[in-house]
């Protein structure tokens, strides 16, 4: 009957498909399965093994079965983890939810514990509820900051961290083995009557807010403040948990955006769910917080593991970039340690990190004040993971991040955390407040002592992977075959370091120090003048990315000819190794 349903409601789509002669389309959806990239699996809903549906999203379940029965003796003791965001399609009769519920039922219908909330829930709540139900797995069902068509399945290991080689592999293969779908894989309604569902919602909400107190330093303050924030939650799940997080924390609650506050799959009100996008996405924040005369807005995304800050300025707004976030919370972290540590605490033992394509800002801080600083590849299951290694070895870690506004402040979560992060900035701002500075007056008071650090991120898209393959061939073969580019431009190139191949002109041996990613393309080049630039792919989108930052030293206090020299790198850059008009890229519309 499930099977009969499922075909009804695709079947329309792949007919008219067939019917309007669209048979490449036809072979996209049909003659390819998902593959696990930065953020697990993700895809449009909709009909086809490529895309996220009832099921992919069964066999996806069924593979991750067979390799955890393979990994865990105590998997039917221990149990799995299953969260879900608030997407969905009514095309396609296709929602988080019941992706959920179908995810339980796989793993029900085989008698293995599931801990499934009973509603939606931000996604730091899955690794969290990992660890401290101390499941094998766990999943949730999310297309994060995607656009509204989209849906996606994260898995996390027993560790916490979002999985890496060779899990996602692995799984791949177990998937690859059981594709029909079992006896029992169709009934959602498992989660309703089997005796071995659990909800979880209460106890891991209650433990969190409980945790969140850790990284509280200013309680009083917090307390007393006269400032305002506005919080927007995008359409998505972050409402609640924000609030509670503030009330943690001893604020009032943050005003909430109206019209953004509650769950909205269409999310009616943005063109795009990304808070990365700057000002333009952030428009009924900002007219709200000046009609409330709120400084500072936070903004969550769909599934509240990212976070967006603006800053009221003499009238005009700050939105900060996710590396100017991660020089404040840098800093922050830092110094709440500092004036808490016990007399015997070694400043050595303490870490932050950072993916390689984010600000080099820690680096200088770290460098400074004597904690360690490490880098890792770009996506968070990156640094979870390297993070629960530093833990388990004794080190203590602040702070992590990636500039597309990731941050992870302590360690409750090994993921990046918007809840969290929104009312760690609300009392960095209280505190900052008392001193009458802005956080924007202490991101440069930051830049003039540890040195200016400025970055652009942008990208293009680009539909057609082979002539981004092209691109990428062409650097490794510049001027002869095997031979990266010496210069870009009038830019003379230190360094290359290429983590598809594993090449890394800079080490004695020529090998990265970072693991090779052949799944995706990614080259830095290091400049003379200082100027940091990677380009690599996207792993969720069709896009080419760019990262350049300029790390100059404290005494290079000129913040304007430093932006200009970056400028004109980029446009080098852009020029000479993407060449746009002849490969054919859009650029990103403004």
């Amino acid at each position: 009957r499930n099977w009969g349903n499922f075909f009804f409601n695709y079947q329309e789509q792949i007919e008219s498909l067939l019917q309007n002669g669209k048979h490449k389309e036809l072979r996209d959806r049909l003659c390819c399965r998902l593959t696990f990239g930065t953020a697990g699996l993700r895809s449009a809903m909709g009909a086809g093994f490529c895309y996220i549906n009832d099921l992919t999203v069964i066999q996806s379940t069924q593979g991750i079965y067979k390799y955890l029965e393979r990994c865990f003796s105590d998997f039917k003791q221990r149990g799995f983890v299953v969260g879900y965001d608030t997407r969905g399609q009514v095309t396609s009769n296709c929602s988080s939810k019941k992706l959920a519920k179908l995810t339980a039922a796989v793993l029900l219908a085989k008698d293995v514990p599931v801990y499934f909330f009973s509603t939606y829930v931000p996604t730091p709540f899955v690794p969290y509820a990992v660890q401290q139900l101390k499941a094998v797995a766990g999943v949730m069902i999310t297309a994060s900051h995607n656009r509204k068509e989209d849906n996606g399945y994260k898995v996390y290991w027993e560790n916490g961290a979002q999985i890496t080689s060779p899990h996602d592999k692995e799984i791949i293969k177990c998937i690859e083995e059981c594709v029909e779908p079992w006896n029992g894989s169709w009934n959602e309604n498992l989660v309703d009557t089997s005796p071995l569902r659990q909800d979880p919602l209460k106890k891991i909400c209650d433990c969190y807010m409980e945790d969140l107190k850790r990284i509280c330093y200013h309680r009083e303050l917090n307390v007393q403040t006269n400032l305002k924030f506005v919080h927007t939650s995008f359409h998505g799940v972050g409402h609640d948990y924000v609030q509670l997080a503030f009330k943690a924390f001893g604020f009032q609650p943050p005003i909430p955006v109206p019209e953004q506050k509650d769950p909205d799959p269409d999310f009616s009100t943005v063109k795009c769910p990304n808070p990365e996008e700057g000002e333009s996405v952030l428009e009924l924040s900002l007219r709200l917080a000046e009609k409330e005369n709120a400084r500072v807005v936070v903004a969550t995304d769909p599934d509240a593991d990212r976070l967006a800050v603006a800053e009221q300025q003499n009238g005009c707004w700050k939105v900060f970039t996710g590396n100017e976030l991660a020089a404040l919370f840098g800093w922050w972290m830092f110094s709440c340690w500092k004036e808490n540590c016990s007399e015997d605490a070694d400043v050595k033992n303490v870490y932050m990190l950072a993916t390689t394509v984010s600000s080099k800002i820690l680096r200088a801080i770290a460098l400074k004040e004597g904690f360690h600083f490490e880098e890792t590849l770009p996506g968070f299951k990156w640094i979870g993971s390297r993070v629960k290694d530093l833990l388990d070895n004794g080190k203590e870690v602040l702070f992590a991040f990636e500039e597309s506004i990731g941050f992870m402040c302590g360690t409750s979560v090994l993921d990046k955390d918007g809840v969290s992060a929104a009312v760690v900035t609300a009392e960095m701002a209280t505190y900052l407040e008392g001193k009458n500075l802005t956080l924007a007056q202490k991101l440069t008071e930051i830049y003039e002592t540890y040195g200016y650090h400025i970055s652009k991120t942008s990208y293009f898209l680009c539909y057609d992977p082979p002539t981004i393959k092209r691109i990428f061939e062409k650097l490794r073969n510049f001027d002869a075959p095997q031979s990266y580019p010496k210069f870009c431009g009038i830019y003379n190139i230190l360094h290359v370091r290429d983590i598809t191949t594993g090449y890394d002109s800079s080490q004695p041996n020529k090998k990265s120090v970072l693991p090779v990613s052949k799944s995706s393309q990614m080259i830095t080049f290091t400049f003379q003048n200082g100027c940091v630039a990677t380009l690599r792919t996207s792993g969720t989108e069709p896009k080419i990315k760019y990262y350049a930052e300029m790390c100059a030293l404290p005494e290079q206090s000129d913040r304007s000819i430093l932006e200009e020299e970056l400028q004109k790198l980029i446009e080098a850059l852009i020029e000479n190794f993407l060449e746009p008009d002849k490969n054919g890229l859009i650029w990103r519309s403004a």
